[in-house]
């Protein structure tokens, strides 16, 4: 199959209205970001977690299937394949963003048999395949139902999981509800459950997984003012895999509650994560 390419290619990177991940083409052709923060993000955070990632699998992905949730335009389902996946599965709620991700898998050139992307609800029916590797980058702290995405991810059969999320500033296993002002970002409500570091530790654990909460490894902080100030994090969750030689995070200092109200906003409250029998 001949990628897409030319006219006809700037015409469809054109017809969406934004781009939140920059994908440059063959031909000088690229996708228009809204600013140089996110374009920093990116490549800061592939060397943070993705680097991470492929320093548990040897260095590749090759023979892996990948399954991306919350996919967006496919920025992180690219670097899979990139790295040697099998296959990719992407999953999001927001038409566009699947759109866009078809697009830029077709200009690439990629077979079309090792990925796929839908648009529907993760909760919505069953994954009737098995993954190596799940990807929940930037969703855990979008979805109401944090229990289920971790039951989820766990019935893909997936060894590996990696995990980026903002927190909530706590020392326990906590989670606080926030409300999303941004529709666009919400995956079932837009009343969320954010979770703290021991949270996720603690969900992983209930399923089967030791967790790694990964330690900062940024070059500058240019659109990584969440992660300055230690509001966001990244996790990698193995079922076998030893976690010994990654580098941590370390330990988490709990801001004295005047601190965290803005943080929280005015409609924040907590719910606290009880341990299941």
């Amino acid at each position: 199959m001949t990628p897409i390419a030319g006219s006809e290619l700037e015409e469809r990177i054109a017809s969406f209205p934004w781009w939140y991940y920059r994908f440059e083409f063959d031909g000088g052709a690229r996708t228009p970001v809204l600013s140089q923060e996110s374009v920093n993000r990116a490549e800061q955070l592939h060397r943070y977690l993705f680097d991470a990632l492929l320093g548990l699998t040897g260095g590749s992905l090759r023979g892996l299937r990948v399954l991306d949730l919350g996919c967006n335009a496919g920025l992180w389902s690219l670097r899979a394949i990139e790295a040697g996946a099998e296959f990719v599965l992407g999953i999001d709620s927001l038409q566009m963003a699947i759109e866009q991700a078809q697009l830029v898998f077709e200009a690439k050139g990629v077979a079309p048999e090792r990925y796929r992307f839908e648009h529907r609800d993760l909760f919505a029916g069953e994954l009737d395949e098995r993954f190596d590797v799940v990807l929940c980058l930037d969703l855990l702290d979008q979805v109401a139902r944090p229990v289920e995405l971790f039951e989820l991810m766990a019935r893909s059969g997936a060894e590996l999981i990696l995990i980026e999320t903002s927190l909530t500033p706590v020392r326990y296993s906590y989670f606080e509800l926030r409300h999303l002002e941004d529709a666009l970002t919400a995956v079932d409500d837009r009343l969320v459950l954010v979770p703290s570091r021991e949270a996720v530790v603690e969900l992983a654990a209930e399923l089967g997984f030791q967790t790694a909460p990964l330690a900062h490894r940024f070059e500058d902080h240019l659109g990584l003012e969440d992660y300055r100030r230690g509001r966001r994090l990244a996790f990698l969750c193995a079922k076998q895999a030893p976690l010994d030689g990654l580098a941590l995070a370390g330990e988490h200092r709990e801001l004295p509650w005047w601190l965290r109200l803005p943080a929280a906003g005015a409609r924040g409250l907590g719910a606290r994560l009880r341990r299941r029998a």
